[in-house]
């Protein structure tokens, strides 16, 4: 999608959300309506190049960092996400609005991209791509919804619970819509799925909808919602699929995050020079944007870039340190403190730093962000089996990945109890997914389980006292923003539990 970064400003013109509310006022003055638009199959894949360009994981990377355990207070820290470090949470937080109204861009975009689609006839032999487009823009807008629904609802097992605003349609400017369930939101999900694969009849690589995507997509559905029979099946499809998505090899695992390899990568958002998000982007704040890297540092990777967080020290004692793991999350130039726990040496002699999103393309702290890869897939399976009762299966799959990213063949562990298991995979998700968006959800939906929670290293809070934090305790739901109250009261009697 590279040489294809300039198309994406087609599509700004049916877009900039303030909140779900802004997204009714579509009949604003000097916009291009869509039988202008999109009057080709050309320009409706155009237009779908920017409804992909709408959605973006540094805000997950940036919140999720630094609500949880993933990170400590940088040497250069100058008081950037203070706040999220300390478990502040309210409506008028960042993290409350961003993903919100982040979410509601990237439905309306979708929304308005299937809806001029209706308006454009594909010539014969042009169906083929006409299909490809709109089943990709289904498959786009089944994923917003259950980005929303994984913030904003307190129970993925609950079909009764309150979700989100389904938005599969442009609304009107008088139109003030309250909550669906998660019942109704996952019933949408799947139906713009089951549209996206009858649709979809492309591989157009990692950077592309296709139908893996689709099935990735699914696995993670059927994980958070504890379906674990279809969870168990849909992720087989890759764990028995090691042809075409074997785990990566230490060697295969360092470049597929220097972007020099796509490695076990079944789909990405693919970031490059002087595109929408080639910058620093907001620091310290889910708002974000721009280079994922910058999501901890200044000016680039290394102790000499100004990092202004560090790597937590919990994440850090969890990693062999002859695990590529380490290599790829932990900076060479870090400073490694034995005796940190006693502060010996002072912060100076213990400075670990993130290495994850060390830059490509020539440009510092611009990576690819990864969306699916084969090793969650893995641990999906693992979750199944534990709920299935298959404890050796679960400690095997644990094991594979282990193997693959230490180039050895070891012993699997032994778990005594679903508990137990539960724990080492939340623990080798820790490890596996650091810096992905994945630790607040993990922690929401396996935490319990698991008997594990929000846990820093003392020397990481000791400042603050902001320690710990129970995977049921409210904040792990965000709140619905303010600034979606005041264009939509009606919300407000839909508020959260704890807000």
């Amino acid at each position: 999608m590279k040489k294809l970064k300039n198309l994406f400003l087609i599509f700004g013109v049916f877009t900039g959300l303030v909140a779900c509310n802004d997204a009714i006022e579509i009949d604003q003055p000097g916009r291009l309506d869509a039988d202008a638009a999109f009057q080709t199959v050309g320009d409706l894949r155009d237009g779908l190049f920017g409804v992909y360009d709408q959605f973006d994981l540094s805000p997950d990377i940036a919140f999720q960092s630094i609500f949880t355990d993933e990170l400590s207070i940088g040497f250069d820290n100058g008081g950037q996400g203070l706040a999220d470090y300390g478990f502040v949470l309210n409506a008028g937080s960042a993290a409350s609005q961003v993903f919100w109204v982040n979410g509601y861009d990237q439905l309306n975009a979708a929304s308005r991209l299937i809806e001029a689609a209706e308006i454009v006839e594909p010539e014969a032999d042009e169906q083929g791509a006409y299909n490809q487009i709109l089943g990709e823009a289904h498959a786009l807008r089944a994923w917003g919804h259950f980005i929303l629904l994984s913030y904003y609802s307190t129970d993925y097992t609950d079909d009764n619970a309150l979700s989100i605003i389904n938005l599969d349609f442009v609304p009107t400017i008088d139109q003030q819509l309250l909550r669906n369930t998660n019942g109704e939101t996952f019933a949408l999900i799947e139906s713009d799925l089951d549209l996206a694969e009858s649709l979809i009849n492309e591989d157009n690589g990692v950077t592309r909808i296709g139908q893996d995507f689709v099935t990735a997509l699914r696995a993670r559905i059927a994980a958070y919602r504890q379906d674990y029979a279809a969870a168990a099946n849909l992720s087989d499809q890759f764990v028995n699929n090691k042809a075409q998505y074997p785990l990566a090899t230490r060697a295969e695992y360092e470049a597929m995050f220097l972007d020099e390899s796509d490695g076990e990568v079944i789909f990405k958002l693919e970031r490059t020079n002087n595109d929408t998000y080639d910058g620093q982007g907001a620091t310290g704040s889910a708002f974000a944007g721009g280079w994922a890297g910058a999501r901890f540092a200044f000016t680039g990777p290394g102790v000499d870039g100004s990092p202004y967080f560090e790597m937590g020290r919990s994440l850090f004692n969890l990693i062999d340190p002859a695990d590529i793991r380490y290599d790829v999350n932990v900076h060479p130039s870090s400073v490694i403190d034995p005796d940190y726990a006693n502060g010996v040496g002072g912060q100076d002699n213990d400075i670990l730093v993130v290495n994850k999103y060390q830059g490509s393309e020539g440009q510092p702290l611009m990576n690819d962000l990864k969306i699916f890869r084969a090793s969650e897939m893995y641990l999906i399976r693992a979750e199944a089996a534990v709920d299935q009762g298959n404890l050796g299966l679960a400690a095997d799959l644990i094991q594979d990945i282990r193997d693959a990213r230490l180039g050895t063949t070891g012993t699997a562990p032994s778990f005594g109890s679903a508990t137990e298991a539960y724990a080492a995979i939340l623990n080798e998700r820790r490890v596996e997914l650091a810096y992905e968006g994945h630790r607040y959800f993990d922690l929401k939906r396996l935490g319990s389980r698991a008997n594990q929670g929000v846990l820093k290293d003392p020397v990481d809070c000791a400042f603050n006292g902001a320690c710990s934090l129970s995977a049921d305790d409210y904040r792990f739901t965000l709140p619905l923003p303010i600034v979606e109250f005041n264009a939509n009261p009606g919300l407000r009697e839909q508020q959260n539990p704890g807000y």
